[in-house]
């Protein structure tokens, strides 16, 4: 387990850039040792601002885009379509733009597709064991005013599940009620887990997340389930100084 690096910028801007330059730098290193690196994606405002970034400095970055792969850490259950899917806001920022494989771009199941919601998450559970690397190059995570994780919140039983890669969630206290979640067990499975996150609203939730690393199941990350998730190589929080807690 690596320990937390914390990156302030001035700027969401400067924040976003700077993530989408490094993220290029790591996949066209990658690619350069012959890998085909996957990636897991996170949603959000600033988010949509890293991937718009990301698709700005692509052309220059040597990227070979049929050559990544692409996963979500969460994603609301909603139909297809909707502009609330994660998916949906990265298609329009640069999925669509860069030019990624289709076959390489591995969506959570919406909600209109045919399946109940424990049925979604076996089926992303399947993919991820049947076309996943075993680990993610970089999994990207935002974190909430309540120090929740992808769709892992305080207090909530699917942040207790084990033994497993994609948990269901249910009665979510943040609409939509219904999500899917990858499970602390998948997030660590990760050589490099970046938390990205802007906004004062985050401070103290960050704060505690970098009080200290947190067993899965312990007290500290029933609390607080942002202080799980480590890479095995790195673990850095790329913040802009509103969210940064203070030096």
């Amino acid at each position: 387990m690596s320990a937390s690096e914390v990156r302030p910028f001035p700027s969401r801007g400067e924040l976003a850039t700077d993530v989408a330059a490094e993220l290029l730098e790591r996949l066209a290193a990658a690619q350069a040792r012959g890998e085909v690196p996957q990636i897991g994606l996170t949603g959000g405002s600033i988010a949509e601002e890293i991937h718009r970034a990301i698709a700005r400095l692509s052309a220059d970055s040597g990227v070979d885009w049929s050559r990544v792969v692409l996963w979500w850490g969460d994603e609301r259950w909603l139909p297809a379509g909707s502009d609330d899917r994660n998916e949906v806001q990265a298609h329009r920022a640069f999925i669509d733009a860069v030019g990624v494989d289709p076959d390489n771009v591995h969506v959570m199941p919406p909600s209109d597709a045919g399946l109940t919601l424990a049925e979604a998450a076996d089926a992303y559970s399947a993919l991820v064991r049947e076309r996943g690397a075993g680990f993610f190059e970089v999994l990207m995570l935002g974190i909430g005013p309540d120090g929740h994780v992808a769709s892992l919140f305080p207090g909530h039983p699917a942040a207790v599940v084990a033994d497993a890669i994609v948990v269901p969630v249910e009665e979510s206290p943040k609409p939509p009620p219904e999500r899917l979640s990858l499970t602390f067990e998948a997030m660590e499975r990760s050589n490099a887990v970046w938390f990205v996150a802007a906004g004062a609203d985050k401070a103290d939730a960050i704060a505690m997340a970098l009080s200290g690393p947190a067993a899965p199941g312990s007290p500290e990350a029933v609390e607080c389930p942002a202080r799980v998730p480590r890479g095995t190589v790195e673990t850095i929080w790329w913040l802009d100084d509103a969210a940064a807690p203070q030096r």
